[in-house]
């Protein structure tokens, strides 16, 4: 049975920066649970990063730039945390080749895993259009990527697929 890969915030861990959850509360989640099909990944924690931790944004694009090399991911505080953020998607790749992973819901407006938006690097909270750090490196490799306000079309891909 298919797998598939989760942000571990939205199961309910307190992995984010403030030390806090992004729980979801969804029929179609707790049936992936109860089939054990979910892999739950946190991608800032593989790469080194504490809880809490400093805000980071990616500063001047998104995550697809950030994997090119023309882009930086920085905290709040200045520190540069862009090589965390590229091995925590480094990791997730792998973890996605191990499980054959092809589908994945990831947390919106993350600098590792926004799908749709990320966040100016203004940190005034303001929204782009871009990915994650690690969302734009599993799309680079054909992972499929929907935000948690998709968890049912995720759920349908991984049927269909």
């Amino acid at each position: 049975m298919k797998k598939i890969l989760v942000s571990a915030c939205l199961l309910g861990n307190p992995v984010r920066y403030d030390g806090r959850s992004k729980a979801l509360d969804s029929n179609d989640l707790d049936a992936l649970l109860a089939q054990d099909r979910i892999i739950s990944f946190c991608p800032e924690i593989a790469g080194g990063l504490p809880v809490p931790r400093a805000a980071a944004e990616i500063q001047a694009g998104d995550g697809d730039t950030v994997v090119a090399g023309q882009a930086r991911v920085m905290t709040t505080d200045g520190t540069d945390v862009t090589d965390y953020f590229l091995l925590g998607a480094q990791q997730a790749l792998a973890l996605c080749r191990k499980h054959d992973i092809t589908v994945a819901v990831l947390t919106e407006s993350s600098p590792s895993c926004g799908s749709g938006q990320v966040n100016d690097g203004s940190f005034t909270r303001t929204a782009i259009p871009g990915s994650g750090v690690t969302t734009a490196l599993l799309r680079q490799h054909g992972i499929t990527v929907f935000n948690q306000q998709q968890l049912e079309a995720a759920c349908r891909h991984l049927q269909n697929n």
